[in-house]
């Protein structure tokens, strides 16, 4: 069966997108009082493309864009960032994360965990995860400025992210947009052809990339999510359409069972008001900082 016979990718149109997104990116500096933003800027086309819709929100000058590199880390993913910094004329630092990761490192590794393992590398991702994002927050504070999430829809749907980590963030820019749209978002922002053209990696260990850990491509990993949590189809009409019922099963399960990644914890309600339930103020309020 070829791709024409298969339920669709999620469309979008770019140009209109853009305008959401940075009209939605300006919304949150005024509500919340901020005119600064800081992200983590990997050289990957997610990261990217936010630079670009927030560069084009705040003046460059009032976004940081944090290089964080490990030891391992590919080379290729600073030339790409550096490209980014180039193009916008944004403000950039460079954190080395080795000597804060390898100390942890050291503590999770286990003498029964073979060194390539995958639980190890999960783990070890995590860690890694988890200081780039204490680097992110430490410089927000320092350059008062609101942190912009850097993951898709794609991502946040599957759980494919490090809780408190790069899923960690003031607002989601992209959030809202799964993975094959941002590449035709990224392509009319104008991010550069050699980050559109690799292959996606969170850069966690040496080879590592998106499509491999997950066992799916990109492609087939939208065309089911869009059915499913667009569309509302039922599974078996998922097959009936053309997918593979293996993949739409894992994706339905995956789905569901990474919902805690989504929301903030549950709370439990022992008094007549409770923080995140029933006691709220509206983010909506100009100058608040909440």
């Amino acid at each position: 069966m070829n791709d024409s016979e298969l339920p669709p990718l999620p469309a979008v149109e770019p140009a209109q997108a853009i305008d959401v997104i940075v009209g939605f990116i300006r919304a949150q500096m005024e509500q919340t009082g901020f005119e600064r933003i800081v992200l983590g800027l990997s050289g990957g086309v997610d990261s990217a493309t936010v630079a670009y819709l927030c560069a084009r929100a705040v003046n460059p000058e009032n976004l940081l864009a944090i290089r964080m590199p490990y030891r391992t880390s590919s080379e290729a993913s600073e030339t790409d960032a550096m490209r980014v910094v180039e193009a916008l004329g944004c403000r950039t630092e460079r954190v080395d994360i080795t000597p804060m990761v390898d100390p942890m490192l050291e503590l999770i590794a286990s003498p029964d965990a073979a060194a390539g393992s995958d639980e190890l590398n999960v783990r070890r991702g995590n860690v890694m995860a988890r200081q780039r994002m204490i680097v992110v927050y430490d410089r927000s504070a320092a350059f008062d400025a609101l942190v912009a999430g850097t993951s898709n829809k794609t991502e946040a749907l599957l759980g494919y992210g490090t809780l408190h980590g790069d899923m960690a963030a003031a607002f989601a820019p992209i959030g809202d947009l799964y993975k094959t749209q941002l590449r035709d978002v990224a392509r009319e922002l104008g991010v550069p052809d050699e980050i559109l053209a690799k292959p996606p990696s969170a850069d966690l260990w040496p080879g590592q990339t998106d499509e491999d850990e997950l066992g799916r491509s990109y492609d087939m990993l939208d065309r089911t999510l869009f059915a499913l949590v667009d569309r509302r189809w039922s599974v078996d009409r998922c097959v009936d359409a053309g997918l593979d019922r293996d993949l739409v099963e894992w994706v339905e399960r995956r789905v569901a069972r990474m919902e805690f990644k989504r929301q903030l914890p549950p709370v439990a309600k022992v008094s007549l008001r409770t923080p995140g339930i029933d006691h709220l103020y509206p983010r909506r309020r100009p100058g608040s900082r909440r």
